[in-house]
């Protein structure tokens, strides 16, 4: 069930380029007022602002990216924040590899 969504979620430009960004945070986003890029996450609105759509799109690519436990998500204040998750990413990575 979990590399099926996985799977689900890696079949969208939008939210292989989300994880493409989060990967290196500093390098695609600016400066967020609350919460360090790298440690907390990258704030939605900024993910958001660089994909150049508005937020209820981008919190529905996240709530797929999250359901597939690709990246996860901490509050701070009113801002979500979100990083991808690693140790999940590596596991899908090698099931593509075990499964082809």
């Amino acid at each position: 069930m979990r590399f099926a969504l996985a799977l689900r979620a890696l079949a969208n430009e939008r939210r292989l380029q989300i994880l493409e960004w989060l990967r290196d945070p500093r390098r695609h986003f600016r400066e967020q007022a609350d919460g360090d890029l790298v440690e907390d996450g990258v704030c939605g609105l900024l993910i958001a602002e660089k994909l150049g759509v508005s937020a209820p799109t981008v919190s529905e690519h996240m709530r797929v990216l999250m359901a597939a436990k690709l990246v996860r998500a901490k509050r701070i204040k009113q801002w979500t924040m979100y990083k991808r998750n690693e140790t999940a990413i590596a596991a899908i990575k090698r099931s593509i590899q075990d499964d082809l």
